[in-house]
């Protein structure tokens, strides 16, 4: 299928068929230029990364159990460089088209995964989430998204960037086959749902009046689902701003640790919003970075008190639409700083986090998100599952 939307990596395009047979047989999949495919250079968005590394041997654990389960490999996907973007846009390979708003960005990093599934090219793709990386395409593009809980998924093969933070995940168009990647990844089957609800009062407060106002029939929506009466809370006490700075603090330097020896050794081409990133992780002074696992700590006991068993907590996934395509970087700045604060509770808490999507602003697709306590990827799946039927 050709790429009409600049998803996949430049290049021939590589196939590899799954297991005859299996769970997910006749769907096809895409990855994210993060994850090892054997004999195929793992290019993480930067062409220098692709020159200094050896061509992977092995799949990774996430694309060998898909093709295991019977999907199809069609294409490596673009990512932001070295995973160090929110917005979609890559320097070395452009920017994928968003096909829910064609004049705004997909989001990043996972760009290309992203609006390869929503262009119809590809009914699953595997992507990865740092500090936003699958809920706000998924917010951006109209898709279902899952950043899952913390450690859940073999990142074997997984091109790294903040290891505290990293995780795995993957987009779809419907919550059907949604649930199908999620029972073979998560090795479980969706549900039960939940039974109680909470709406993150800060964050639809935080969200441009437009979004929060276009989410609300989702929520309601929602509270019918799970038969309850939502109840507000706070989801950051200390502010989500000062979530955000502690995410922003402690990120960038894993970042830095993992990203310097090639740098050091390299001197490698690189954006320069990617440079100034990596050369502030290289500059957070300790006693900020104390702080920071401090206040990780403090999000992580406020999660687990909302979320006993049984609860979620819905948020804007994104405070706004998708910007458009091309702004120029003192535009962006601000942009980034407020997605931050409605994303950073996922690395800072290692919680599951879906985007459900299902709302519109000015045309552009904005999402709904849902956490839920650790280790409840599968409720939240069930819950897209019964959102979808409900909207049926």
């Amino acid at each position: 299928m050709a790429d009409r939307v600049n998803a996949f990596v430049p290049g021939p395009r590589i196939r590899i068929p799954g297991r005859e047979g299996g769970p997910l047989a006749g769907l096809t999949f895409a990855v994210k230029d993060l994850f090892d495919v054997a004999g195929t250079p793992t290019g993480g968005g930067n062409h220098d990364w692709a020159k200094a590394n050896p061509v992977p041997e092995r799949h990774a654990w996430a694309v060998q159990s898909l093709l295991d389960a019977g999907a199809e490999l069609v294409g490596k996907t673009i990512t932001d460089e070295v995973s160090l973007g929110i917005l979609g846009e890559n320097a070395f390979d452009g920017t994928p088209l968003n096909t829910a708003a064609p004049d705004r960005v997909p989001g990043g990093s996972s760009s290309g995964s992203a609006a390869a599934v929503a262009a119809g090219l590809c009914d699953t793709a595997l992507g990865t989430d740092t500090g936003g990386s699958m809920r706000v395409p998924g917010s951006f593009c109209g898709l279902y998204s899952i950043r899952p809980t913390h450690g859940r998924l073999d990142l074997t093969g997984l091109m790294p960037q903040a290891p505290s933070s990293d995780t795995a995940g993957w987009f779809t168009r419907d919550a059907a086959t949604f649930a199908r990647i999620g029972t073979v990844l998560l090795g479980e089957a969706p549900g039960p749902l939940p039974t109680k609800l909470l709406v993150a009062v800060d964050a639809f407060g935080f969200a441009d009046p437009e979004v929060a106002a276009a989410l609300q029939p989702m929520v309601q929506r929602l509270a019918g689902v799970l038969d309850t009466t939502p109840r507000d809370e706070i989801m950051a006490p200390q502010g989500l701003s000062v979530w955000a700075r502690a995410q922003r603090s402690l990120q960038p330097v894993e970042a830095w640790q993992t990203f310097r020896p090639w740098i050091e050794r390299d001197n490698p081409r690189m954006a320069f919003s990617v440079a100034a990133g990596l050369i502030a992780g290289s500059q957070v002074p300790v006693s900020e970075q104390n702080w920071a696992a401090l206040m990780r700590e403090e999000a992580r006991a406020r999660l687990r008190y909302l979320l006993p068993p049984g609860t979620i907590l819905c948020l804007p996934t994104t405070p706004f639409p998708a910007p458009l395509r091309g702004l120029p970087m003192p535009a962006l700045r601000p942009m980034r700083d407020r997605i931050t604060s409605l994303c950073a509770q996922g690395g800072l808490t290692g919680h599951p986090q879906v985007n459900l999507p299902g709302a519109l602003v000015d045309g552009a697709p904005v999402g709904l998100s849902i956490i839920g306590g650790r280790g409840t990827d599968a409720s939240l799946i069930a819950v897209a599952q019964a959102m979808e039927a409900a909207s049926s």
